[in-house]
């Protein structure tokens, strides 16, 4: 893993999870306990309305965190409930803590791989529905990033479990000074609860 990023994931540590938090990642929690017992792939779905940001952001770190800990079992995907493109500010954002970003098609819908170590395999990041054929169709779970996504898709089809851990848009911060801040801060919190997920997810 890239020494940068494997500094931030240290300092994540420190990074105190309120108890309302950790209550709604307790069930995706379950979930990898759950499929670890029964040891089968852990397929995980990060769903947004736009898949262009938060999804995307937990995406990439559970996939690395996964990674890091040692949960080679764990497989990560995203997806919304309509194609727009990720923001660029995600990539920017990514590429400062340490991640690699390798722009592989270049049109309205960009397609990334995001690498967080030279010896695994990028991380594909481009915006698409949920229920594209490049994500899993059964036995996964459903991961709700917004409250709009889980109020336009009270049924995720083929979704075997589901849970919603809704996290602020940083979007509303697009274009303001703040946006740079802002982004920073929700990757950091995405960061530290998908590290706390996959560390009680080890506990046995």
């Amino acid at each position: 893993m890239y020494p940068k990023i494997e500094e931030y994931i240290t300092g994540l540590e420190n990074w105190i999870i309120p108890q309302t938090r950790r209550q709604l990642l307790q069930p995706l929690i379950d979930y990898i306990r759950m499929k670890r017992i029964e040891e089968k792939p852990i397929r995980i779905n990060f769903i947004c309305t736009h898949n262009s940001r938060r999804s995307h952001l937990a995406q990439v770190w559970l996939q690395t965190l996964a990674h890091y800990y040692g949960l080679n079992e764990v497989y990560c995907y995203s997806g919304g409930t309509e194609t727009t493109a990720v923001y660029p500010v995600i990539i920017a954002t990514l590429g400062k803590v340490g991640f690699q970003a390798h722009l592989l098609v270049d049109n309205d819908n960009r397609m990334y791989g995001i690498k967080f170590a030279n010896d695994q395999y990028p991380v594909i990041l481009f915006s698409k529905r949920y229920d594209h054929y490049l994500n899993p169709s059964t036995e996964f779970c459903a991961v709700m990033t917004c409250s709009q996504a889980d109020e336009e898709c009270p049924i995720i089809s083929g979704a075997e479990h589901r849970s919603f851990i809704p996290y602020e848009d940083p979007k509303i911060f697009d274009g303001t000074p703040d946006q740079e801040d802002k982004y920073r801060e929700r990757c950091a919190q995405i960061a530290a609860e998908m590290a706390y997920v996959i560390r009680e997810s080890r506990v046995s």
